[in-house]
């Protein structure tokens, strides 16, 4: 059997992820009262505890949040999230420029459409590759980084692997770009805000993940 991490597209989290929690200890091997050999008892091992599911309910479900850092204070997140959009804003204008789709031919009050939606692919392929690239390596963006915040798995608290974080870009940032911007930030985002227990935004949801302090 290889011994070999699991490659970045795998979907899966490398094994030596310095963040990942360690498995429960099992604490229930060699008690001399072990009937599991009793021929008379007939009755199934009961099911697992839902802990695996960070979405699984249910009377005693583990908690997915045990062992993990404190979950990220709202406004840090979109404070962090502010300073992602100005940096990734000033190379899209940039790009835009030097593609010549960053002015738009005015005639009659009409822009342009074909330079509108040209910024508008340009933007949303940066603001995607950025968060996706970024997160998938450290659980942080630059934003995040620098205020002391990460993503995690909730499930095991492990850094996303690339797909996982491809879906919660592209929740958070295609709708922004194509449509409604503003709104659309505000929503998936300011959703931390209100969500209990978790204060997952809605890109967060998407993703199964949740944004820990990394302090």
């Amino acid at each position: 059997m290889s011994t070999e991490p699991p490659p970045s597209g795998s979907g899966q989290p490398p094994d030596d992820d310095p963040f990942r929690k360690p498995p429960p200890n099992d604490q229930g091997g060699g008690s001399p009262y072990d009937n599991s050999q009793n021929p008379y008892d007939s009755a199934p091992p009961p099911p697992p505890p839902y802990g695996g599911d960070p979405y699984g309910g249910g009377y005693g479900a583990a908690d997915p949040l045990a062992g993990m850092p404190p979950l990220a204070d709202s406004g840090k997140r979109v404070l962090a999230r502010i300073i992602d959009i100005i940096l990734i804003a000033i190379v899209v204008g940039l790009l835009s420029w030097i593609f010549g789709v960053g002015q738009y031919n005015i005639d009659t009050d009409e822009m342009d459409a074909g330079k509108r939606l040209a910024q508008s692919l340009i933007g949303a392929i940066l603001y995607v590759g950025y968060d996706t690239i970024m997160t998938a390596k450290t659980g942080q963006t630059l934003g995040k980084k620098w205020l002391k915040l990460r993503v995690a798995n909730l499930s095991d608290g492990a850094t996303p692997s690339m797909q996982t974080n491809l879906l919660r870009a592209v929740v958070l940032w295609v709708p922004a770009v194509f449509c409604c911007a503003c709104i659309w930030t505000a929503i998936c985002g300011g959703w931390s805000f209100f969500d209990k227990p978790y204060k997952q935004g809605l890109h967060d949801k998407a993703a199964k993940t949740v944004v820990v302090s990394a302090a």
